[in-house]
């Protein structure tokens, strides 16, 4: 077949100027395989032929050892394409009827003619419609143009077509094309006679781009430069949680859609990235982290996690050595129960308070002076005690005089009285923020200063309570 090469070279160039569309993902289709030319359909008498009769390939069809057609195609939309097709052949089997019969045929060898078609063709398929992934059934028409020996004539073409797809690309091939010459006289290697065109090949679809290379086109791949699933248009799912990377925010941990994709260990709803105990269920005041005494303090900085306490106290409960519902950090008398009001110490009743004052009654000094006598200093150790008893409890001590002398000298005694009464408690640890001391002088006298029993009166030491 010397003229094959051309006939190839003249396809593709046929194809690069024609360019239409094969299917909406692979845009182009080459097809190539053998042809078989039969010429019985128009042999005189033959112009209604039984179908079985236009089956004998054996005797009726023309063939040559090799490859002998080519068709490049192109996708124009909505089922239909358009291509083109060359084909080679030689006629060595040329039927006719015989002179004065009617049903009896002859073929001859009308000297291994050359045969040579060109012809373009619009191809409707019926797979989209039949929404099959495998069997394509097409119906075809078109013309063209057919050399046998020196003659050649225009044809106008239909046919009926099955693709058998192996896969997405490749498929089986076979048609047969009916092709009306524009001028036929039965007389070989003077006209081209009107025949049928069986072809048998493989076909293969292609064009269709892939970036990315996951089997998704281009055009239907929202992420064309990233490998990605088909069930996201194209996109990656990284983490195989099934929500793709876009959408997922934590694209390399699998997780959640209620999470958006990110993972939670604990199932506390919480995301591991922001849970402070992401193996272990907590709540979202506690950023993830439990606290079973939910005293605030998460258990894992808890050092009391079973009991409620205070974050001061790491979630442990101030101590309370005395009992008394005050934390011996916030309670004055740690030791000793007393009342909330009281700051943790004992109230004072007023039995004490009025043993204090008949105490002070016994307080004395040295004639004209500040200094205390022995008998004043047994009276004051008691004092004291009941003081140290009520740390809690503030006192004035207040110092008066009688009449006699100047007021000057009067105020000034008994500024130092007083103060040395409270010098002395002082010294038997009563605490200074507990205890004053003032003096009145002559102001306030409780007896008449004219009368000697009086004078005795008015010369004092009171201790009050400061309420």
């Amino acid at each position: 077949m010397k003229h094959l090469n051309k006939l190839f070279a003249a396809a593709f160039l046929f194809a690069g100027i024609s360019m239409q569309a094969q299917d909406s993902n692979n845009p182009w289709a080459i097809s190539f395989g053998a042809n078989g030319v039969d010429t019985k359909i128009s042999a005189v008498g033959n112009d209604s032929p039984k179908w079985i009769q236009l089956a004998n390939a054996k005797q009726n069809w023309n063939f040559v050892p090799s490859v002998s057609y080519i068709n490049v195609s192109k996708y124009v939309g909505d089922g239909f394409s358009f291509g083109v097709t060359g084909s080679v052949n030689k006629i060595d089997r040329w039927v006719s009827r015989v002179p004065g019969t009617q049903s009896t045929d002859l073929v001859t060898n009308p000297g291994d003619i050359s045969y040579y078609g060109f012809d373009a063709v619009v191809k409707y398929s019926f797979m989209e419609m039949l929404k099959s992934k495998w069997f394509d059934p097409s119906l075809n028409i078109g013309g063209g143009y057919t050399f046998v020996g020196d003659a050649s004539a225009g044809t106008v073409n239909g046919g009926l077509g099955f693709t058998f797809w192996f896969s997405e690309q490749v498929g089986l091939q076979l048609q047969s094309v009916y092709k009306h010459s524009f001028d036929d006289t039965r007389i070989a290697d003077v006209d081209v006679p009107t025949h049928i065109q069986h072809f048998a090949g493989l076909t293969f679809k292609f064009g269709g781009k892939d970036t990315d290379g996951d089997g998704i086109y281009d055009k239907n791949d929202t992420c064309p430069e990233v490998a990605g699933l088909p069930e996201f248009n194209g996109c990656p799912d990284t983490d195989k949680d099934g929500i793709q990377d876009s959408e997922d925010a934590c694209p390399d941990e699998a997780g959640s859609k209620e999470l958006n994709g990110c993972p939670d260990n604990d199932g506390d709803g919480i995301i591991n990235s922001e849970d402070a105990c992401p193996d272990d269920k907590g709540t979202k005041m506690m950023k993830g982290c439990p606290d079973a005494d939910g005293d605030g303090v998460a258990d894992k900085a808890d050092k009391c996690p079973t009991v409620a306490g205070a974050k001061e106290n790491a979630g442990c409960p101030w101590p309370d050595t005395d009992g008394d519902g005050v934390a011996d950090k916030d309670d004055k008398c740690p030791t000793v129960k007393g009342t909330v009001a009281n700051h943790g110490c004992p109230e004072i009743t007023e039995e004490k308070v009025k043993a204090i004052n008949d105490a002070a009654k016994n307080i004395f000094f040295q004639t004209g002076t500040n200094k205390l006598t022995k008998e004043s200093l047994t009276t004051l150790d008691g004092i004291a005690f009941i003081m140290l008893e009520h740390p809690e409890a503030r006192f004035t001590i207040e110092g008066h005089t009688d009449s006699v002398g100047s007021d000057a000298s009067n105020q000034k005694l008994s500024e130092n009285r007083a103060a040395a009464v409270k010098n002395y408690l002082l010294s038997k640890g009563v605490k200074s923020d507990n205890i004053s001391s003032i003096g009145y002088g002559e102001s306030k006298p409780i007896a008449d200063n004219k009368t000697a029993v009086g004078r005795s009166k008015n010369r004092r030491v009171d201790v009050k309570l400061v309420k």
